[in-house]
């Protein structure tokens, strides 16, 4: 090759490698700019939408309400701006940025930007259409025998009664909210389809898997797998709690209802093994010794329990949640605490959300000073919230003595199996129908939703009855799309506990461990969002995530 020839080719190489350095490093520039703005903007406005909604819920007052949603509508809104999110689309489409931090915050804050791109007029809606029906839920209480109670009262009585007519009449009282809201949330589902059709997807229930980062079809089937490794053991079992219920009720098996399974949904095992946690807890304060654990594993709840609103009380949303009000140390917990097993599993279930908010990277950008998905924050509630019922963490939390724990053991195993595969079970209802609602909004959704409850859980729906019973369920109008995590999460728990057991500790309560709240610290709590939620499990436990500790643990 001549001279003049090599010349000329290393120069155009020089001007190519220098003209990707500029390019790559104009377009990070751009894209620090862009969040140093986003984290000015949004981070108020998250945390106004955040405690107006906390308010709302603590003390549902028109007005308390009235203020959530307009916050909610100026958070959303703020993300419908075109300019900005052409700006990060530019950015996207370069392929130009490297830093691995970057990269995650504009893979984020992207989805949140096109999730907006719609008339806000469209987004002013389903927020007030949102809020409407979250006010008929909050606002509800069910009438039985001319008494307003409320759902812990009406629970009670699905739990303990004995009597056939009073279950039936406590349980179709308590569905009465159906017909309330029913007409709302099918506006509500078709509205939502419609600004997901505008940004390019086929339904709401497709663009939320997907902006959140999870492959629909990947979902599916791992919910086709689970179908199939519970579903045996559970038509044993299943057989095993009608014939306990057929002898309790004084029944042929064949006459059992959904009220004669101890909750409103079956979605929580029945108690029909000998040990009835809820003596063990009647004398206890359950947030005292949910703190006392936190504590004694190296994570201090105490500022997160000041924050928190606990107990019973009028125009406060009867159920449990915990929520991050500031990604910067201000966690709380809205509960409704009695001292029972079931609040017992609650208050450590959501302190559990609380901890993995509250021991953040505060070093992180606030885009990911967040869970690496909603479905990883789920998982380590629901480890926490195991140990309610877990004979050895009652022992080591003096709950029991040792002769009790001895006695308990075997029958404490068995309802936790129970119960995870009765919530497996409903879980596959509750994803189903909801991929099949936004699929199809127009067709049956009475008959619908008897149909698959009757195929995953294996009820058998009421003689002649055509309400809309799924309408009662408050995540299907509040919480789209959302249920698939909660068992995603108790997958993702096993997967924890088994390594956390292996690796980091010897006992398998946790109790006064406090190499376990290290190594959550480091290996999950404060990557954050930093990687892709697989990528975090895999750096965290070796492996990504698998269903095969679920299946160790529950299935035989």
């Amino acid at each position: 090759m001549k001279r003049t020839a090599l010349i000329t080719v290393c120069a155009v190489l020089i001007i190519s490698v220098v003209s990707c350095t500029t390019k790559k490093e104009k377009m990070e520039k751009s894209m620090r700019s862009f969040i140093a703005d986003y984290e000015e903007t949004i981070a108020p406005l998250y945390r106004e939408a955040a405690l107006a909604s906390w308010n709302a819920n603590v003390n549902g007052t028109d007005e308390n309400w009235a203020a959530s949603e307009q916050a909610s509508f100026k958070l959303q809104k703020a993300f419908t701006d075109p300019v900005k999110f052409n700006q990060l689309k530019k950015i996207k489409e370069s392929g130009a940025l490297s830093d691995p931090l970057l990269v995650r915050e504009l893979e984020r804050i992207y989805n949140a930007y096109l999730s907006g791109q719609v008339d806000t007029l469209l987004i002013a809606e389903q927020i007030k259409m949102e809020t409407d029906i979250s006010k008929k839920y909050s606002s509800f209480r069910t009438e039985l025998n001319g008494k307003k109670m409320s759902d812990n009262e009406i629970d009670d009585i699905l739990r303990n009664s004995k009597d056939n007519n009073a279950l039936q009449a406590a349980w179709e009282a308590q569905k009465l909210i159906g017909p309330v809201v029913s007409d709302d949330i099918i506006k509500l589902v078709k509205h939502r389809n419609l600004i997901a059709t505008k940004l390019g997807f086929s339904n709401y229930h497709e663009m939320s898997l997907k902006l959140s980062g999870q492959d629909p079809e990947e979902v599916t089937r791992v919910f086709d797998e689970l179908d199939s490794l519970t579903r045996g053991n559970f038509e044993e079992l299943k057989q095993d709690i009608d014939t306990y219920f057929a002898k309790r009720y004084n029944l042929d098996a064949s006459s059992l209802r959904p009220w004669h399974y101890q909750n409103r949904f079956f979605q929580e095992a029945p108690e029909i093994y000998p040990v009835n946690f809820d003596k063990y807890y009647s004398d206890k304060d359950p947030v005292k010794l949910a703190s006392e654990f936190y504590s004694g594993i190296g994570l201090d709840v105490d500022k997160i329990l000041e924050n928190s609103d606990l107990y019973e009380k009028e125009n406060k949303n009867q159920h449990a949640f915990c929520t991050d009000i500031d990604r910067a140390g201000d966690v709380r917990t809205l509960d409704n605490i009695r001292p029972d097993a079931y609040w017992m599993n609650t208050i450590l279930h959501e302190l559990g959300h609380g901890v993995y908010s509250y021991y953040n990277d505060i070093t992180l950008p606030w885009e990911l000073r967040d869970a690496a998905h909603t479905f990883t924050t789920e998982a380590i509630a629901n480890m926490f919230g195991r140990f309610a019922t877990d004979p050895q963490w009652m022992l080591n939390m003096g709950i029991v003595d040792q002769k009790e724990c001895d006695r308990i053991k075997d029958d404490s195993f068995r309802a936790l199996r129970l119960q995870q595969l009765v919530f497996s079970r409903w879980a596959q209802v509750m994803y189903r129908f909801e991929k099949s609602m936004y699929e199809n909004p127009d067709q049956d959704l009475n008959k619908l939703w008897w149909d698959t409850v009757e195929k995953y859980q294996l009820l058998t729906r009421p003689d002649d009855r055509n309400m809309p019973d799924w309408a009662t369920k408050i995540h299907i109008a509040l919480y789209p799309c959302y249920y698939h995590n909660y068992l995603l999460g108790e997958m993702l728990a096993s997967q924890f506990y088994s390594y956390i057991t292996t690796n980091v500790v010897t006992t398998g309560s946790f109790v006064n461990q406090t190499a376990v709240g290290d190594w959550l610290k480091q290996n999950v709590f404060y990557p954050g969002a930093r990687y892709n939620w697989n990528d975090m499990i895999e750096k965290a436990t070796g492996e990504k995530l698998t269903a095969k500790y679920y299946a160790s643990q529950f299935v035989k």
